[in-house]
């Protein structure tokens, strides 16, 4: 498998503050990493960078061999992003806000009007927001929303996808049913999801990268990770990481 996602001293200074200090990371095509730390990590600085919301200070992003800074509209054709805001349009319904994305990501040499329109419906069922297309977005529960901006960032059928925080503040069984939605998303595709729950990276994720104070200290496969500090379970890991039992170099 090739490198889809390559970082290589990447960086992002708000001031005298270092919110991404110089990470390295590798995510292969077709895998899918958990960058996983408290908040304020880094996280969502990182993710910005990834899909051009934000300049990186120094070092370089490349994905799929795109330079995030220097061909972002090309980096654009490929990546889709849910971000931790959900970017939903709240006074449009959620069919309105899919044909709305459809408008802006699918190239309409390829998709005329009614091909558009079956993306939507594809989307529509694909994620089971029927029940809700004629709903206004800012009256979906949290759930909802959230479910609408993943298969928002899914509409142009993206080679990478990247979730941040995609089930913050949801409750146990919300956080569940979206977990089963991302599985479904994973075939063939590379994706970085961020999160601080621990049960949610161990499920879902292939690779884990532990993000501390800016900087990833720590990354492998869950297996790889209790090899390394010598704890089992990724919570048990990610403690001995933090509170500096496992000194990294």
């Amino acid at each position: 498998m090739k490198n889809m996602i390559v970082l290589e001293n990447l960086s992002k200074n708000y001031g005298v503050k270092k919110a991404v200090d110089n990470i390295n990371l590798t995510v292969k095509e077709g895998e899918m990493l958990s960058l996983l730390g408290v908040n304020g990590a880094g996280k969502s600085t990182t993710i910005k960078m990834l899909s051009c919301l934000t300049k990186p200070s120094g070092g370089t992003a490349m994905i799929d061999g795109r330079d995030v800074v220097k061909e972002q509209d090309r980096v654009k054709e490929i990546v889709g992003v849910s971000t931790q805001d959900t970017a939903i349009a709240r006074n449009l319904t959620v069919e309105e806000n899919l044909s709305f994305m459809a408008g802006i990501y699918l190239d309409p040499k390829a998709y005329d009007k009614k091909k558009r329109k079956e993306r939507v419906e594809e989307i529509i069922r694909d994620f089971k927001l029927d029940e809700v297309r004629r709903t206004k977005s800012g009256k979906l529960s949290g759930g909802w929303q959230r479910r609408l901006s993943i298969a928002m960032a899914m509409i142009g059928n993206p080679k990478v996808i990247l979730l941040d925080e995609p089930t913050l503040g949801l409750d146990v069984l919300a956080r569940r049913e979206l977990w089963r939605e991302i599985e479904k998303i994973k075939k063939n595709r590379t994706i970085i999801l961020t999160t601080h729950y621990m049960e949610e990276a161990e499920a879902l994720a292939d690779k884990i990268a532990i993000m501390i104070e800016g900087k990833i200290v720590m990354a492998g496969s869950l297996a790889e990770l209790e090899e390394k500090t010598g704890q089992k379970g990724l919570e048990n890991v990610f403690v001995s990481v933090a509170e500096g039992e496992w000194k990294h170099e």
